[in-house]
């Protein structure tokens, strides 16, 4: 089991590894050794996935998603497997944590008087500015 937090959890039958010769450090050993890991879990409502999480991970991370519904994570971080399926399974608890609790709503706030009168101060400035790149009109020449 893959524990997220105190009410969520993922069962690790869920999930899907598959092995790859990986590129990177290694040396000859990469040629030999199937050590990158690709990670597939289907992102579904379960008895420890609520609903409201399972769409906040299909909203934010729609691009990791297949077309079957699977998040897909893969780590060729380390030169050892057993290592590089620890990092996956830290990077799907990272993601799955991060959406894991509602975003706060956002409260309009109002500008303060200051802040008005600042912008308005600077209009004028600005205005003035302009209005002496103007010439002379020609009723004031006389």
């Amino acid at each position: 089991m893959l524990i997220i937090n105190n009410r969520i959890a993922i069962p690790l039958r869920e999930l899907k590894f598959r092995y790859s010769r990986s590129q990177g450090p290694g040396g000859q050993n990469v040629n030999k050794v199937n050590t990158k890991v690709m990670l597939r879990w289907p992102v579904r409502p379960g008895e420890m996935m609520p609903d409201d999480v399972c769409q906040r991970i299909q909203d934010v991370y729609h691009r990791r998603i297949n077309k079957k519904g699977e998040l897909v994570l893969t780590s060729s971080r380390f030169r050892d497997q057993s290592r590089n399926v620890a990092d996956c399974l830290e990077k799907l608890r990272a993601l799955v944590e991060k959406v894991a609790s509602p975003p706060r709503s956002r409260r309009p706030t109002r500008p303060t008087r200051s802040s008005i009168q600042r912008r308005r101060k600077k209009k004028q400035q600005r205005s003035e500015k302009k209005s002496r790149r103007k010439p002379p009109r020609g009723d004031d020449l006389h």
